[in-house]
């Protein structure tokens, strides 16, 4: 597959509204539980209309680049279904707009793309989506549902999944006489680690991020494989706990070991050391196949995929690290007709597969995330082709088997991205070997306790 080159930073905010997930305090006082959140949500019905009756016109927003050309293309196959809707698509820095536009009620979109972590926080301007969802409930990945809904009502349309996998160099662990299958837990990939190291000196195998944002985000996956979370669905803190000491403890013994390559994402001291050879695992989402595909020169075809390590033997070989949606303004002016919008890209055919399958942007197919609606994760039916920067390797079937293991979530806080300020900047003194795991646990806890949850 040929990817188009896009720029790493609009690529990560497609995959995961990274400036999205920057929460003002402001912004909180809408959020659920936080001051002043006390407006009770809209529920929208479903429309009676038939395709052919469905008539109006709606504004949609999505961010711009890649992303924005793919839903384009697949809204075209929209307005063949249902002629009589013109949609004006437009390009719009969500970020920066989506909020603040909810908050005063002007000109807000019928529909926008928007991040999970985003959606809890500003659920009491947004459509009650719950009846609607409720015929694809059952058939929709749990983690999306449980991100999407808060109090037990759904409020974001789910669309992508993004699993976590485990990406490795084959060559390099042919060599070391490592067999790929072999790495059934975290402590059998420290095990595998330690024998590429003696083999290689120079090499550092595990990629551990050096950003904190990130960091945390790679954490919350590691978390979620465990079935747990940073709070719970009454927003109650879960740091404190042995799925979180397992994975900090994992860490300190990588870093002791000197196993670890502590480099910023796909930053240039990073993609030195993918291909230097001084890097050969890095377990991450499916969002990072944007690398060896575009950023990667020498190592390029040499990379492959496999489903994440268990925290436990028999336990879950993935966990959700990002993803978006869709929302529907309770203010929206059209908002029936974008619910079919959505309900078309989402849940039906044509529609997932104008977004998933090959089209003009991505001639293989758009692979940096699958979808979130089981009956379009067929490992046989791929939406999307082999790979060639992964050796032709079928991304798709690792992808979508690894998924099915992703456990359910709680509702991602509003407050999120402001505990990177405490959690993520922890972590990284912790893989600086400054903190240790209960220094980690006990301070952010309660940093995070005092600044965020109880000022809420």
């Amino acid at each position: 597959m040929s990817t188009p080159p896009i720029g790493r930073r609009g690529f990560l905010q497609g995959a995961l509204g990274i400036g999205a997930l920057a929460a003002t305090g402001s912004l909180a006082a809408c959020a659920p539980g936080a001051p002043g959140g006390s407006g009770a949500p809209s529920k929208l019905a479903a429309p009676t209309a038939s395709a052919s009756a469905a008539k109006g016109e709606i504004t949609i927003w999505n961010r711009s680049g890649d992303l924005f050309k793919v839903f384009d293309a697949a809204i075209g196959e929209f307005r063949k279904a249902y002629p009589n809707v013109k949609v004006n698509h437009q390009a719009v820095d969500i970020d920066a707009k989506l909020a603040n536009t909810l908050i005063s009620g002007t000109d807000v979109p019928d529909g926008s793309f928007w991040d999970d972590a985003k959606i809890g926080g500003q659920a009491e301007h947004l459509f009650d989506l719950t009846d609607l969802i409720a015929p694809y409930r059952d058939q929709t990945s749990p983690y999306k549902l449980s991100v999407n809904t808060v109090d037990g009502k759904i409020y974001g349309v789910p669309w992508d999944l993004d699993p976590g996998l485990l990406w490795y160099r084959e060559d390099i662990l042919e060599s070391a006489g490592v067999d790929p299958a072999s790495l059934a837990t975290y402590d059998d990939l420290l095990t595998a680690s330690r024998t590429i190291k003696e083999k290689d000196p120079k090499t550092k195998p595990i990629h551990l991020e050096k950003t904190p944002f990130l960091s945390q985000l790679w954490l919350e996956m590691m978390a979620n494989q465990q079935g747990t979370s940073l709070t719970d669905a009454q927003g109650k803190l879960r740091l404190d706990s042995a799925e979180y000491r397992r994975i900090f403890g994992w860490i300190q013994s990588a870093v002791k070991d000197g196993l670890v390559t502590h480099a910023p994402y796909l930053e240039p001291a990073d993609v030195n050391t993918l291909d230097s050879g001084q890097q050969v695992f890095v377990p991450w989402a499916i969002w990072w196949s944007f690398a060896p595909q575009q950023l990667l020169k020498a190592t390029k075809g040499k990379w492959r995929a496999a489903p994440l390590p268990a925290w436990t033997p028999g336990g879950a070989r993935s966990g959700a690290m990002g993803g978006s949606s869709f929302v529907i303004p309770a203010k929206a002016k059209n908002p029936e007709l974008a619910w079919l919008l959505y309900e078309f890209l989402c849940f039906k055919e044509p529609g997932y597969t104008a977004v998933y399958g090959p089209n003009d942007v991505y001639p293989g197919g758009l692979s940096t995330s699958i979808p979130s609606y089981t009956p379009a994760l067929d490992p046989a039916k791929p939406l999307f082709q082999p790979i060639e920067a992964l050796g032709g390797q079928d991304l798709w079937k690792v992808a979508v088997e690894a998924a099915a293991t992703i456990p359910a979530a709680a509702p991602i806080p509003w407050w999120w991205a402001q505990s990177v300020d405490y959690l993520g900047d922890n972590v990284q003194r912790l893989i600086e070997g400054k903190m240790s795991p209960d220094q980690v646990i006990t301070e952010s806890g309660e940093k995070i306790q005092r600044n965020l949850i109880d000022r809420s």
